[in-house]
């Protein structure tokens, strides 16, 4: 939390940002039954996002509501429970969701885009590198691109799981200064905001001062998958890479987007990196895990350097070189994540061994790290 004088200063930002991400769910889109697009909404969004693009902002909209807008024309009244029929709910309604932000930007002579993503074009660099070149020449475009999950090919087992997660990873995909998340829940509160004399925090300078406890479910029209408990990681996603994050109601954002005292300001906790170091901090998926040795765990954390065989005891996983693991310790707390340089079926006869060892025994190719320090980033 923060004085008023800070967080005063600190929302001065929020007006200046010059690429922004603005996230809105579907309890914020939908009528009071959730089983149809809002037309009112979605024109709310849309000006919103135009008075930021009139102060000189990028604005890429990340959209929940394909599952809600297919509902009615499937003849549901309620959000499907199983997988297949939220998948067919999706292919119809996704439809109808981009043919009304098209209407609406249009009023005001802006042209919308409709990018569809799955977790492999996130997590998979090649794929993160494509979606991040697309998205990127439609903002200098002028396009304001309507983001949202593929949920008609997604499965289970590798969706996002919620939009507040996509916005975020997207934020960091495109080197965005603000994330906006819009939502039926008008701020962060120091206890459920059913409890009576809950105070709304204005501006967190830390996620670490945060109470998990005190974070309520989802919102209130039972249509969407988020809640606070995911804005909040989204905003810890978003703010480790250096991007702000404001929450706010769809009906005082265009106070906030100003820098009033509106909803609740995450301040970025540190500048932005690569977005190669990112990509491996917050997007990659690890396929496995290398245990390290405590001299190797000091190395690593308190001298930056490469991770050598000599310092790992064992390895968890099948992977190939090139693929993301994860670094513990022997207690197996996670201290970081690498690209890999070997094969796991490779690496069992090189722990503990000195690389010029293993270039003496097994080739001039094995006297190099297991992890180079450009390919690691602590977590």
């Amino acid at each position: 939390m923060s004085s008023g004088l800070s967080s005063e200063k600190s929302r001065e930002q929020i007006a200046k940002a010059k690429r922004i991400v603005v996230k809105i769910g579907s309890s914020s889109l939908t009528g009071s039954a959730g089983s149809f697009l809002d037309e009112k909404a979605v024109n709310a969004l849309v000006d919103l996002v135009v008075g930021a693009r009139d102060r000189g902002a990028e604005v890429a909209v990340v959209s929940s509501g394909a599952i809600a807008a297919g509902l009615a024309p499937l003849g549901l009244k309620a959000r499907p429970k199983d997988l297949a029929t939220q998948q067919a709910a999706a292919s119809v309604g996704q439809g109808l969701l981009i043919h009304r932000y098209t209407e609406s930007l249009a009023r005001h002579h802006v042209t919308a885009s409709q990018v569809l993503l799955t977790t492999q074009d996130i997590v998979r660099r090649e794929h993160y590198q494509n979606a991040q070149r697309t998205i990127d020449k439609l903002l200098s475009l002028g396009v304001v691109p309507i983001i949202n999950e593929n949920d008609s090919v997604g499965t289970q087992e590798i969706r996002f799981g919620d939009n507040d997660r996509l916005a975020a990873l997207v934020s960091m995909l495109i080197g965005a200064d603000l994330l906006i998340l819009v939502s039926d829940i008008d701020a962060l509160y120091d206890a459920p905001p059913s409890t009576p004399g809950a105070k709304r925090i204005s501006n967190v300078e830390s996620l670490s001062e945060i109470d998990e406890s005190t974070l309520g479910g989802s919102g209130s029209a039972g249509v969407g998958s988020g809640g606070m408990i995911t804005k909040v990681e989204a905003a810890r996603i978003a703010t480790g890479a250096g991007i702000a994050t404001l929450l706010t109601t769809l009906a005082e954002a265009p106070n906030a987007v100003v820098g009033k005292d509106f909803g609740t300001y995450f301040q970025a906790q540190s500048s932005k990196n690569n977005s190669r170091m990112l990509w491996l901090a917050h997007a990659s998926t690890p396929h496995g895990r290398l245990i390290l040795d405590d001299g190797a765990v000091t190395a690593v954390l308190e001298r930056g350097v490469s991770l050598l065989p000599a310092g790992v005891t064992s390895v968890e996983g099948e992977f190939s070189a090139g693929d993301a693991v994860e670094l513990a310790s022997k207690s197996g707390k996670v201290i970081a994540r690498g690209l890999v340089a070997f094969d796991s079926a490779e690496i069992p006869q090189m722990l503990g061994r000195s690389t010029k060892e293993l270039a003496k025994e097994l080739g001039p190719e094995y006297e190099r790290e297991l992890v180079h320090r450009d390919d690691l980033v602590l977590l």
